[in-house]
């Protein structure tokens, strides 16, 4: 983002204007952090700031300071669209592509809105006036934090605003063990705490209220773990009918595939979740060191991220999604054995 650019939105925001913000589909702790932050900031600016996110997210980030104000578009459609018709600014955050909204493409597309994108993710579509990128932040809350000192505004950042900032750093970072975290990143958390992010309480919140039936689906996960040892590759499963034996709630599986990376020399590990009401089956791909699991996702699962954290998606079934991935790594031997 340039001076220029800089220049131009202060411009925009000296006035108040009806302002939308907006997440990708399945909202995680760096989306909702990051729409809650600038939300805070925008408020006290005065002006008139609506979140609207494409679906709903897991329990454990729905006690952020002003999370009870998002308006879901799946649930709330016509509301929302209508926010979105007669907004002055859509803010688009954490991601870069509007078909990562899911059914609110086609509004945010016809929407005459000025478009601000604020994200961290690999390939940025070319669909907003301003747009504020860049790969090598750890998170899309480091760059609202970053955003707002650009806007010379640091002094606006309160213990709202600090909650907020500082949940979506500490997951979207693995508490802070990424390679992503820099020590930047680091004096961005330290000036959160300052403003009044309570670290050991947001930690609690997010990573300590797991409930009885969660514990025992990751108990089913790890003991559907395998290892390809001749591909330093780890993956897991999960079947519909599992997830419904221990009654799934969205937000269940997050952070299970990071288990499977921690096993002892492997370098990839992959989750494959089956959802039977999209049919779909839902990849989480993580990996250490330098081998590419965006590139991988891209290429061979409709998907993409980061260099070491991606997503994707395949229409085949559990078994068959599973037999072809194992087909692919062959072909990349020589990255996973480096």
């Amino acid at each position: 983002m340039t001076k220029n650019d800089i220049s131009e939105i202060n411009s925009l925001l000296s006035k108040p204007k009806q302002i939308v913000i907006v997440p990708h589909k399945n909202p995680d702790g760096d989306a909702v952090g990051s729409t809650l932050g600038l939300f805070h900031y925008l408020k006290q600016k005065g002006h008139n700031a609506t979140i609207i996110a494409p679906n709903d997210y897991p329990i454990f980030l729905k006690w952020m300071p002003g999370e009870d104000t998002i308006i879901k578009h799946d649930t709330d459609t016509e509301k929302s669209n209508a926010l979105i018709e007669n907004a002055d600014i859509i803010f688009t955050l954490d991601f870069n592509a509007l078909h990562r909204t899911g059914n609110m493409e086609s509004v945010l597309a016809t929407s005459t809105a000025i478009k601000i994108m604020i994200d961290h993710h690999q390939q940025p579509d070319d669909y907003a006036q301003y747009a504020y990128s860049d790969v090598a932040m750890c998170s899309t809350c480091e760059m609202i934090y970053h955003f707002i000192e650009m806007m010379g505004n640091v002094d606006a950042i309160n213990a709202e605003i600090s909650t907020c900032l500082y949940t979506g750093i500490m997951t979207d970072t693995g508490s802070f063990r990424f390679r992503s975290t820099t020590s930047t990143t680091h004096r961005v958390i330290a000036n959160l705490i300052d403003k009044g992010a309570k670290n050991a309480e947001i930690h609690n919140n997010v990573y300590d209220t797991n409930s009885y039936n969660r514990l025992q689906l990751l108990g089913r996960a790890l003991n559907n773990l395998t290892l390809v040892k001749k591909f330093n590759t780890a993956y897991i499963t999960l079947s519909q009918e599992e997830l419904n034996s221990f009654d799934f709630k969205k937000g269940d599986t997050e952070g299970i595939v990071n288990y499977a990376l921690s096993l002892q020399d492997v370098v990839f590990a992959v989750i494959f979740i089956e959802h039977k009401k999209e049919n779909i089956i839902k990849i989480s791909l993580r990996s250490k060191g330098s081998f590419d699991v965006n590139t991988f996702a891209r290429t061979h699962f409709n998907g993409g991220g980061h260099t070491n954290a991606a997503g994707g998606r395949s229409e085949l079934d559990l078994k068959n999604t599973v037999d072809k991935f194992i087909s692919i790594l062959p072909n990349h031997s020589n990255d996973l054995n480096k």
